[in-house]
């Protein structure tokens, strides 16, 4: 799916220009004169970024920003403003704003801005994807299993999961290989590190021991 430059402005004159200018250079754009506007008709799972004015009548570029952390975290923002605002930008920049940019910017400086957003997006859109992933494999393993996995990764010996499970350690190297088999994991270091991404335990103390 080709992504989707999102411009958020209620000055006209200047989504009209921009609108054009990304066009020209080959980017799917659509355009809105205020945030709400932009909200409405919100896509989560679009790729694209979105070009958002500051300074808007009704909610802000800032407000919008928040909205987005909680609609689309994915989405990269990339701020425009006629005011240099410092203070605004330190606070968009800490809500995760991918950029800030005057509005006087040139169109090559938009236009890396741009890049650097829609890079941006793929890196985090692959980071979530490989995370779903990881959690329908997790949530695959029988109950027994999750129960092995859950001791293995907190580095937990055969002889130990074993008796805390009232089980022999032939059944439990049994469960073991399985719950290998199907994460798709070689060894216990990478099955660790499936369980700190999804949460289920910190790297930290995670012991590879076992």
């Amino acid at each position: 799916m080709k992504p989707v430059i999102h411009i958020v402005d209620d000055d006209k004159s200047y989504r009209t220009a921009t609108a054009r200018l990304l066009s020209a250079h080959g980017l799917r754009v659509e355009v809105y004169e205020s945030g709400d506007q932009f909200l409405a008709g919100l896509s989560a799972c679009e790729p694209g970024c979105v070009l958002l004015d500051l300074q808007m009548p009704g909610q802000s570029g800032l407000q919008i920003q928040r909205r987005l952390c909680e609609l689309a975290p994915q989405l990269p923002v990339v701020f425009l403003t006629g005011e240099g605002d410092i203070k605004a930008s330190v606070e968009a920049m800490k809500t995760g704003a991918k950029d800030f940019l005057e509005k006087g910017s040139t169109a090559a400086t938009l236009m890396e801005a741009i890049d650097r957003a829609l890079v941006q997006y793929e890196r985090q859109r692959a980071g979530h994807d490989r995370l779903q992933a990881q959690q329908a494999l997790v949530a695959g393993l029988s109950p027994r299993e999750a129960e092995v996995f859950q001791l293995v990764i907190r580095g937990r010996l055969n002889k130990q999961i074993a008796y805390a499970l009232g089980i022999s350690e032939r059944t439990v190297k049994v469960h073991r290989h399985q719950v290998m088999e199907k994460l798709g994991v070689r060894s216990l270091a990478e099955a660790v590190s499936i369980a700190a991404n999804i949460g289920l335990t910190d790297q930290e103390t995670a012991s590879p021991l076992g």
